[in-house]
C-alpha cells in the first residue's frame, strides 16, 4: 500500500465529507476511494470513518489520524519545493474560504491573478457566509469580513469593505420622503440574517460622529442576492456592500440614502492557519492576495 497516496486520499474525504466528493476531486472512482480507505483502516487497526448515506465523519481515531495525515502531505509537499526549481514550489490544490458575496463577485479576480503566477495550482473556493474553522474545515486561507473572532489563525488585513444605505429611485420616488436617520423606520428594510439583528443601523455623520438609528426589518434573506435583487425590485431599503454591487450604484439602478450619513465599512482579513513554516505555495498565494486584493477593492468604490 503506498501510505502517502493513502493518506491524501483519506485528507480529501474528511475535508469533503463524502467519498463522492473526494472521487470527484482526486479524479478517481468512488469505489476506488472506498478500498483505499478500506485498506488504510485495515493497516492501522482501527476505524478511521464513521459513514452513512450521505456523510462521513471521523472517528476519535480519525480526526487524529487526519491532523497528522494532513502535517504529513505539507512536510512532503515542502520536501519536493526546497528540492525543485521552477513550478514545483506552486504544485498541489489550494482550498480557499469566502462569504458569498464576494466570493462571487470579487474573490474569482483575485483567484485569476494567482492563477497567473501559479498556473500548476489547483484552487478549490468554498463559499460559506459562516466563520469556517480552518483546521478541520481543510481550509487554507479564508477571506472573513467584520470582527475577528478568536481562534487558531494568523489574519493579515487587506483593507476595508464600504458598505452603503441605497434603494431603487422607483422606491424613492414613491415613499415617503428621507430626510434624516429618524426617518428610517418607516420604511421596510431589506436585509442578511446577521446583519443588524438588533434592529438598528449604525451610521456615521459628516463629523464622522457615530450613532444608532431604529429600522424596520420586512425581510430577512440567508443570501445577499435576494436582497439586492428585491432592493432594485422597488421593494424597500437596505445596506449592501459596494464593491458586490458596484455595477448597480454606477448605472443608477440603485442610488445612495441619506446621503449625510454612511454606514461605517467592514474590515476584510484574510486568515491563515497558525502552522510554521508556511509551505511555499501559501506564502506566495498570501502574498499575490495582499498585493492584488486592495487594488481589486479600491477599483470598486464610488
Amino acid at each position: 500500500m503506498n501510505l502517502l497516496e493513502a493518506m491524501r486520499v483519506y485528507v480529501r474525504v474528511v475535508e469533503r465529507t463524502s467519498l463522492s466528493g473526494a472521487a470527484r476531486d482526486l479524479g478517481i472512482g468512488q469505489s476506488a476511494v472506498s478500498e483505499r480507505i478500506e485498506r488504510l483502516e485495515q493497516f492501522l487497526g482501527c476505524r478511521l470513518l464513521q459513514r452513512n448515506t450521505r456523510v462521513v465523519k471521523c472517528t476519535p481515531e480519525g480526526a487524529a489520524f487526519y491532523t497528522s495525515s494532513k502535517q504529513v502531505l505539507e512536510a512532503a509537499t515542502r520536501a519536493v519545493s526546497e528540492i525543485s526549481l521552477g513550478t514545483a514550489q506552486t504544485w498541489g490544490q489550494m482550498r480557499i474560504a469566502s462569504p458569498h458575496c464576494l466570493g462571487e463577485e470579487v474573490i474569482p479576480e483575485a483567484i485569476r491573478h494567482l492563477r497567473d503566477i501559479c498556473p500548476s495550482m489547483s484552487i478549490d473556493l468554498v463559499l460559506e457566509d459562516r466563520p469556517l474553522d480552518l483546521i478541520s474545515e481543510g481550509v487554507d486561507l479564508s477571506f472573513r469580513l467584520g470582527r475577528l473572532t478568536e481562534g487558531s489563525f494568523i489574519a493579515c488585513k487587506l483593507g476595508q469593505v464600504q458598505r452603503m444605505l441605497v434603494a431603487a429611485p422607483a422606491y424613492l420616488a414613491r415613499a415617503r420622503s428621507i430626510q434624516g436617520s429618524d426617518d428610517l423606520v418607516a420604511h421596510p428594510f431589506i436585509r442578511i440574517k446577521g446583519d443588524f439583528d438588533n434592529e438598528t443601523l449604525p451610521l456615521k455623520d459628516s463629523w464622522g460622529r457615530e450613532s444608532t438609528t431604529p429600522i424596520q426589518t420586512a425581510m430577512t434573506v440567508s443570501h445577499w442576492r435576494p436582497m439586492y435583487d428585491m432592493l432594485r425590485g422597488a421593494v424597500g431599503i437596505g445596506v449592501v456592500k459596494v464593491p458586490v454591487c458596484i455595477d448597480a450604484l454606477k448605472d443608477g439602478s440603485l442610488v445612495p440614502v441619506l446621503c449625510g450619513y454612511v454606514v461605517p465599512p467592514l474590515d476584510l482579513h484574510l486568515l491563515i492557519q497558525s502552522k510554521h513554516p508556511f509551505p511555499p505555495r501559501i506564502r506566495i498565494a498570501v502574498d499575490e492576495i495582499r498585493r492584488c486584493v486592495p487594488e481589486i477593492l479600491s477599483a470598486r468604490t464610488i
